[in-house]
C-alpha cells in the first residue's frame, strides 16, 4: 500500500487493475485505512448550457460499475445545471497517499427507489434539512431555515418525514477514469482508463 512515507512509488500498468471501477475500490480502501477524512468527498464540476462552468464538494455515496452516485436537490445550482446540460466530472484527491482520481461522463437521475432508500438511512436532521432548504436560492437570514425545521419538527413530531420531491441522486457513467500518483521528481504517474465502444477499457499513460 502506498503510504505517506512512499509518495515515490512507482504507478505502473501492470500493476493496476484492467477494470477501473475495482482499481479505484482499491484505492478508496486504502485512503480509508490511512485515516483520510471523509476519503467519499469529490469535486464535482458542472457547466450551464452556455458553458459557464462551476465546481463545489459532495460526498459520493455509492460506486459500482453503473456509476458514481451522489445526491443534492434537483433544484439547486448543479441540479439545474445538470439538467440542462447532463454532463459532468469528479476529482477525488487523498493527499495523504498523494493520489487523485479524475472521472468524466453523463449523469442520469438514480431511481426513485435507490433515492428513497438512502433518504431513509439519513439521520433525521439532515432529512429535515433537505426538505426546509430551497438549495442554492437567495434567502434573508438563516434564522428562515431555522423557522422552516422548527415547523417540520412541530408538523411531523416522531412521525416519518415525506420524501422530498425535488431531491434525488445522480449518477454519474464514467467514460474515463484517470489515475494520479505523486512522485517525489515532480515526473507524477498519470494513467487514463478510456471507455472504448465495444465496452472495454483501454489503458492510456499521460504526460504529467
Amino acid at each position: 500500500m502506498c503510504g505517506v512515507s512512499d509518495l515515490g512509488e512507482p504507478l505502473r500498468e501492470q500493476d493496476v487493475d484492467r477494470d477501473p471501477v475495482r482499481q479505484f475500490a482499491g484505492w478508496f480502501e486504502q485512503a480509508e485505512t490511512a485515516g483520510v477524512r471523509l476519503p467519499e468527498a469529490a469535486t464535482l464540476a458542472t457547466a450551464s448550457a452556455a458553458g459557464a462552468p462551476s465546481a463545489r464538494m459532495v460526498l459520493v455515496k455509492q460506486f459500482d460499475e453503473r456509476g458514481f452516485v451522489f445526491f443534492s436537490n434537483y433544484e439547486s445550482r448543479k441540479g439545474t445545471e445538470l439538467s440542462d446540460n447532463p454532463r459532468a466530472a469528479l476529482v477525488f484527491y487523498w493527499d495523504p497517499l498523494g493520489r487523485q482520481v479524475r472521472i468524466e461522463g453523463p449523469v442520469v437521475h438514480t431511481s426513485a427507489e435507490e433515492t428513497a432508500a438512502y433518504v431513509r438511512s439519513r439521520p433525521r436532521g439532515s432529512q429535515l434539512s433537505a426538505l426546509a432548504s430551497p438549495q442554492s436560492q437567495t434567502i434573508d437570514a438563516r434564522q428562515t431555515l431555522e423557522q422552516r425545521v422548527a415547523e417540520l419538527e412541530e408538523l411531523y413530531g416522531e412521525d416519518e418525514l415525506p420524501l422530498p420531491s425535488n431531491w434525488g441522486g445522480f449518477r454519474l457513467f464514467p467514460e474515463t477514469i484517470e489515475l494520479w500518483q505523486q512522485r517525489d521528481d515532480r515526473l507524477h504517474d498519470r494513467l487514463r482508463y478510456r471507455r472504448r465502444d465495444d465496452a472495454g477499457w483501454v489503458i492510456e499513460r499521460l504526460a504529467p
